[in-house]
């Protein structure tokens, strides 16, 4: 039954998503087509059979199509039939190139625009967040010497605040795959600087691999070692265990959480010998002793364990970002800038090679974040929207015909040449851009297929 709500929300957020920027986009060309005296045909919200139009006194028909995934203009366009002559005036290819170039650029600019006005929105609210405490760390982090308590105060020479500005920042690193200092404060005050060395990485793994093999955990997501829910007949119910016990130390060897707990298990499991747990019952020690069992897990590998599950716990936000409603005018703007450059880099690092094609994704992961960013409030929503409105207008100026930058393409050859491309030329480049469209959508279906799968 969870898995079923957890997919229609996905849809529903998606559809919310893609609805509003898509429709947004296509205002964009609306407002700007109607300031430069072409007519406008129809503005459609949706696709598909019209469930409701209105005809205004311009001669635009207003539709709210079925398909509610985005929506489209129609211009006045001698390409597509013959013009009245009373309406040449009106007519799109009859304009100056600068008024086309203006209406093409109009779509990813209300994209900026949307961006910078969601991520004020967001900062007006408040977006709540982890402070960058280090809980966990494995891979990368624990080669580097980073400990739990560590707090990450910069990333190479970039300041860090909560843990989305880590996260963005050590993405960044990685892609790049140099050694990357990491300045933190230890939990006695202390200043120290560690390396991840991201060059040992592998130079193909998506973002999301990336970040897993640095192995950074926030404190606050921290499991602690205390038992939920034991397996009946397991060493653990046959020891004595009981739900509520908190284990302190196995051993020697001190449990600060789950994590730890299972590797000491698996760890000194393997000497074959019983395991000595002290623990707190009831606000008093105790020590069991327990004889782990080696177990076989679904993909096939084995280790030890006690049969013992953890007791849930909520993670807590501890710091917020939020800014008054005039200070969260400049803040917006710098988010978008930082956001911006961000993904072009990322772009562009992936048409020269040097990031992973994986890190493409299609509507199945943005269905997924919609809803988990909707389920962690209108703050995180708002967020997301930004980020998929920037992404939107950024991947509409790519110069692939059928896209707006396609189009400014040909309008930038237009202002060189002097004259238009033949139609020929444009035809072929419309075939160009579709077979190019059709396999990034490809790629991008791909990838989230694969992440399902793993």
């Amino acid at each position: 039954m969870g898995q079923i709500t957890d997919i229609a929300g996905s849809l529903w957020w998606m559809i919310v998503t893609l609805g509003l920027l898509v429709t947004f986009h296509e205002f964009g060309h609306f407002v700007v087509a109607r300031r430069c005296g072409v007519k406008v045909l129809r503005f459609s919200v949706g696709f598909g059979r019209a469930l409701w139009s209105r005809t205004a006194k311009s001669g635009t028909e207003y539709v709210i199509a079925m398909i509610p995934l985005g929506g489209y203009v129609k211009m006045l366009d001698a390409r597509e039939g013959e013009v009245p002559p009373l309406q040449s005036s009106q007519e799109f290819t009859g304009k100056p190139v600068w008024q086309r170039i203006a209406i093409v650029l109009a779509g990813p600019v209300f994209n900026l625009l949307f961006a910078v006005a969601a991520f004020w929105a967001m900062l007006v609210i408040g977006k709540p967040d982890y402070q960058p405490l280090i809980g966990d760390t494995a891979g990368l982090a624990a080669e580097a010497g980073l400990q739990r308590g560590d707090r990450v105060l910069s990333v190479g020479d970039e300041s860090i605040a909560n843990w989305t500005d880590l996260g963005l920042a050590l993405s960044d690193a990685a892609q790049s795959h140099r050694p990357t200092p990491l300045r933190v404060r230890t939990p006695d005050g202390s200043m120290q600087t560690h390396v991840l060395h991201f060059e040992r990485l592998p130079a193909k793994l998506g973002q999301g691999a990336l970040i897993e093999r640095t192995g950074l955990n926030p404190a606050q997501q921290s499991i602690p070692a205390v038992i939920g829910k034991l397996v009946p007949d397991s060493a653990a119910s046959r020891a004595g265990l009981k739900s509520g016990d908190r284990i302190v130390s196995i051993g020697s060897t001190p449990i600060h959480d789950w994590h730890t707990l299972s590797d000491a298990i698996h760890a000194q499991g393997a000497a074959n010998h019983p395991l000595m747990l002290h623990l707190q019952r009831d606000g008093k020690p105790l020590a069991v002793s327990v004889q782990p069992r080696q177990t076989t897990l679904p993909d096939g590998s084995r280790e030890f364990a006690i049969g013992v599950y953890p007791q849930q716990v909520d993670a807590h936000y501890d710091t917020v970002q939020r800014r008054g409603p005039l200070a969260a005018i400049p803040a917006a703007f710098v988010q978008t800038w930082d956001l911006t450059s961000r993904t072009v880099a990322m772009l562009g690092q992936m048409v020269t090679g040097s990031a992973s094609l994986k890190n493409i994704s299609g509507p199945i992961s943005i269905a997924q974040y919609a809803n988990d960013s909707a389920e962690m409030g209108p703050a995180w929503f708002l967020y997301f929207l930004g980020i998929i409105s920037l992404s939107l207008g950024i991947m509409n100026l790519l110069p692939i015909p059928i896209l707006d930058g396609g189009h400014l393409l040909y309008y930038l050859i237009e202002l060189v040449k002097g004259s238009p491309l033949s139609e020929r030329a444009m035809m072929a480049g419309q075939y160009l851009g579709m077979a190019l469209l059709v396999g990034l959508m490809s790629l991008a279906f791909y990838n989230d297929i694969l992440r399902l799968v793993s």
